[in-house]
């Protein structure tokens, strides 16, 4: 257990089932991602580093890779979503599709992967 497992305990409803979805889907591409907190927020942690945290607002659900330059690269297939470089807004009923979102957090990993490997 831990800091996303916890946020997700607290949430109810077609709204926890959609963040549930966010997360196995990235714990499906980072197996060994550990459970943390990443500017506050309750996410998973790849090789230390912010992966992915998925948390409800009042309007809406987020979606927030942790990374300013990802999003970008799939702003075509974001069309239909509020988004900005940072995050992506979405709901129960209108969710991000399971390939793009393993499109972007495949990127999200390699994109921390480089960071970390050149050091």
């Amino acid at each position: 257990m831990g800091t996303v497992t916890d946020y997700l305990d607290e949430r109810s409803g077609p709204e926890r089932a959609a963040l549930e979805r966010v997360i196995r889907i990235a714990r499906e591409l980072a197996p060994d991602a550990s459970e943390g907190e990443s500017y506050g927020m309750p996410a998973l942690l790849h090789r230390g580093k912010g992966l992915v945290s998925a948390m409800q607002a009042k309007h809406h659900l987020g979606f927030y890779p942790f990374s300013g330059t990802v999003l970008e690269g799939f702003a075509d297939e974001l069309a239909g979503f509020a988004w900005s470089k940072g995050t992506v807004q979405f709901s129960a009923e209108h969710q991000l599709p399971d390939e793009l979102l393993r499109r972007i957090l495949r990127a999200r990993i390699a994109e921390i992967d480089a960071r970390l490997d050149r050091r």
